[in-house]
């Protein structure tokens, strides 16, 4: 983790970092103006490919992290990566970049939808819009499925718990809380007697 300058650099890493919290806002805001439907996707893309600035393994456990903690994925997110380069600083340029502009979008497009919700080509577009989201985490999973490989659990343990929750909530409908309190520290045990 480098310091509040961001000058320092992961010892023996040439990885790319952000020069200052004014690029963590500027880079957050760019995914969250691409997030139609999500951000997840374009946080992988942005983050990972096209600024270096986590590795596909650093993304999986961030965001692993962000999922179990209250409160929107990408958000956390943001925060946690925000934090890793300037501290509280970059952690709240980093949420700042995440939400202002979606602010002002979700307040224009709420007062545009009250006056046209009526029509019914606008809840046609709106259901296309959430097929549209399904397919983009259904790709991102896909992607992120492949940071697996070099995870303590191995391969196997990682499909069959992959398996099991999607069992859960698709097939049994589980409820998401109990899935998570329940595989989730599961998964936890296994990595850590795995790792002894």
């Amino acid at each position: 983790m480098s310091d509040d300058s961001g000058a320092a650099i992961d010892a023996g890493s040439a990885r790319r970092q952000p020069r200052s919290p004014a690029d963590l806002f500027r880079l957050f805001n760019r995914m969250a103006l691409q997030g139609f439907g999500g951000v997840l996707a374009v946080a992988q893309i942005e983050l990972v490919e096209r600024s270096g600035w986590l590795t596909r393994e650093e993304f999986v456990e961030s965001l692993s992290i962000a999922q179990v903690l209250p409160g929107p994925n990408v958000c956390n997110l943001s925060l946690m990566v925000g934090d890793r380069f300037f501290g509280w600083r970059g952690a709240f340029a980093a949420l700042g970049g995440m939400m202002a502009a979606p602010l002002l979008i979700v307040l224009l497009l709420a007062a545009i939808y009250s006056h046209w919700a009526h029509l019914p080509a606008v809840s046609g577009a709106l259901r296309g819009m959430g097929a549209v989201a399904a397919g983009l985490v259904i790709a991102t999973a896909l992607r992120l499925a492949w940071a697996l490989r070099s995870s303590p659990l191995g391969t196997p343990i990682c499909a069959a718990l992959g398996a099991a929750t999607f069992a859960a909530v698709i097939a049994w409908r589980v409820p998401l809380v109990w899935v998570v309190c329940s595989l989730g520290p599961l998964g936890m045990a296994l990595a850590w007697w795995r790792l002894r």
